[in-house]
C-alpha cells in the first residue's frame, strides 16, 4: 500500500520523467553523433569542447533573467516552447547534413541558440518539479533522474553507433525528432503543474527581482559557499575528466570508437547504480559532509585514471567515480529544494546555476587550448621533466591530456578534503 500510495503521489512527475527520458535518449544520440563527425573532420580536442563551450555560455549569461521570468510565467509553456525550438535545431542539422552542406560552425551556432532555450527550460522544469513532487521525494526523484540519466548515458552509444551503421546521419537525427514528438505530447495533454502566482512579485520591477536570487544566496552564506565550491569543481571537471575523456580515450588508443564506447558505457553503468542507491536509500542527515568526501573520491579515481593505460582500468575509475558524482549531485539538489522557498526557486535555482556554471565556459576553452597547444606538444618534445613524466604517464597521443588529469586530480582532492574542517557548511545539515 504504501508503494502505491508513492507512485500516486509521484504521478505526474513520472509522466514528465518517462517522456523526458524518451526525449534525452534522443538528443545524446545525435550529440554522440555529432562528437565522432566533429573530431574525425577536424582532428582536434578543441572543436569538441567548442561543442559543449556554446551549448553552456548562452545559459549561463540569461539564467538570471531566465528565472526571474519563470517565477512569473506558466512553467509548462515555458518547456513546450522549448522543446519546439530543440525539435526545430535537430531539423535543421537534419536539412545541412543531408544537403552534405553542415559545417562546424553551423553546430556551434546551433548550439547557441538551443543553449538560450536551455536556460528557460531548466529554471522551469526546476520549479514545476518542486510543485508537482512533495517534499519528501526530494531526494528519491534525484535517484530517478540519475537512473534515466544513466541509462540514457548507456543506451545512446550503442543506439547511436547502430542507427550510423545502419542509416547515418539522418536516421539518427529522425529517432530525435521522434522523441521530441513523444515529450511534447505527453507533456502538453498528461502532465499537470500547477501554477503559483505572487502579486507583490508580479508587481515588483522586472530588474530587481532579477537580483533576488542573488540576495538570497548573499544572506544564506552557508548556500553561497556550497556554491562557490561547485564552480571550482565545475572549472577542474572541465579541465580534466568530464571536458577531454573522449580525446583522452581516442588519443590513447587511436581513435577506436568501440572503446570509447566501452568506457562511457562504465560511466554511464556508476551513474545507474549511484542513483539506484540514492532512490533506495534513506536520505542522510549530513548532505554536505557527504558531498565533500564524494567530491575527493571522484578526483582520487581521476588520479588513478591518468597514469594507466588500460582501459579496463579507466572504465574502473569512472564507474566508481560516478557512483559518488550522482551521490554528490542528488544531495546538493536535495539541499538547494529544502533551503529555498518554492516561490523564488526559480530565481534562486537561476543565480545558483549561474555561479556554479559560470567556470564551464573557461574550463572548456582552456581544456581545449591547453590539451592541444601545450601539454600534448610537451609530452611529444624530449626534456628532461618530459622524460621524468614518460616515466608515469606513458609517451604518445592522448599523455599531455593525462598529465591534465592527474594535475587536476590532486588539486580537486586538496580543495574537498579542507572543505570539511569549515564550520560554515554545518548550517546545511541543520533542520
Amino acid at each position: 500500500m504504501n508503494k502505491l500510495s508513492t507512485i500516486k503521489e509521484l504521478k505526474s512527475f513520472l509522466l514528465l520523467w518517462l517522456s523526458q527520458t524518451v526525449s534525452e535518449l534522443g538528443t545524446a544520440m545525435t550529440n554522440y553523433a555529432l562528437v565522432i563527425w566533429a573530431y574525425q573532420k577536424t582532428g582536434l580536442a578543441s572543436s569538441v569542447t567548442m561543442l559543449t563551450f556554446c551549448m553552456f555560455l548562452p545559459t549561463i549569461l540569461f539564467r538570471f533573467i531566465a528565472g526571474t521570468f519563470v517565477d512569473r510565467r506558466n512553467k509548462k509553456r515555458i518547456m513546450l516552447i522549448a522543446d519546439l525550438v530543440a525539435a526545430c535545431g535537430s531539423l535543421i542539422v537534419f536539412c545541412l547534413h543531408s544537403g552534405s552542406m553542415l559545417e562546424i560552425w553551423h553546430l556551434y551556432l546551433i548550439n547557441i541558440i538551443l543553449s538560450f532555450m536551455n536556460s528557460f527550460q531548466e529554471s522551469a522544469s526546476f520549479v514545476a518539479i518542486s510543485l508537482i513532487v512533495p517534499e519528501k521525494h526530494y531526494t528519491r526523484i534525484g535517484g530517478l533522474q540519475g537512473i534515466s540519466g544513466s541509462i540514457v548515458s548507456i543506451l545512446a552509444p550503442a543506439l547511436g553507433s547502430v542507427l550510423l551503421v545502419a542509416g547515418g546521419m539522418e536516421l539518427v537525427l529522425v529517432c530525435d525528432l521522434a522523441s521530441f514528438a513523444v515529450a511534447f505530447l505527453v507533456l502538453l495533454f498528461l502532465v499537470k503543474i500547477p501554477e503559483i502566482r505572487h502579486k507583490e512579485t508580479e508587481n515588483e520591477p522586472f530588474l530587481k527581482s532579477c537580483k533576488d536570487g542573488v540576495r538570497f544566496l548573499r544572506d544564506n552564506k552557508a548556500l553561497l559557499h556550497l556554491t562557490l565550491f561547485i564552480a571550482v569543481v565545475n572549472l577542474l571537471a572541465k579541465l580534466g575528466n568530464d571536458g577531454l575523456l573522449a580525446p583522452f580515450v581516442l588519443g590513447r588508443i587511436g581513435n577506436d570508437q568501440r572503446m570509447l564506447g566501452i568506457v562511457q558505457a562504465a560511466t554511464s553503468a556508476g551513474v545507474l547504480v549511484g542513483s539506484i542507491a540514492m532512490t533506495v536509500l534513506k536520505p542522510v542527515k549530513k548532505k554536505a559532509r557527504l558531498i565533500f568526501l564524494c567530491c575527493a573520491f571522484i578526483y582520487y579515481a581521476e588520479v588513478m585514471m591518468s597514469i594507466s593505460v588500460h582501459p579496463a582500468v579507466w572504465s574502473i575509475c569512472n564507474f566508481a567515480g560516478y557512483i559518488a558524482a550522482v551521490i554528490m549531485g542528488a544531495n546538493q539538489t536535495a539541499i538547494l529544494r529544502e533551503k529555498v522557498p518554492v516561490e523564488i526557486q526559480g530565481r534562486v535555482f537561476s543565480a545558483h546555476d549561474t555561479i556554479m556554471n559560470c567556470t564551464n565556459p573557461l574550463g572548456l576553452l582552456l581544456s581545449g587550448y591547453l590539451a592541444d597547444y601545450a601539454f600534448e606538444p610537451f609530452m611529444r618534445t624530449e626534456s628532461p621533466l618530459q622524460s621524468v613524466l614518460s616515466i608515469v604517464f606513458k609517451p604518445g597521443s592522448g599523455s599531455g591530456i593525462a598529465v591534465m588529469f592527474f594535475i587536476v586530480g590532486i588539486i580537486g582532492m586538496l580543495i574537498s578534503i579542507t572543505r570539511l574542517r569549515k564550520s560554515v557548511y554545518r548550517e546545511l545539515d541543520q533542520d
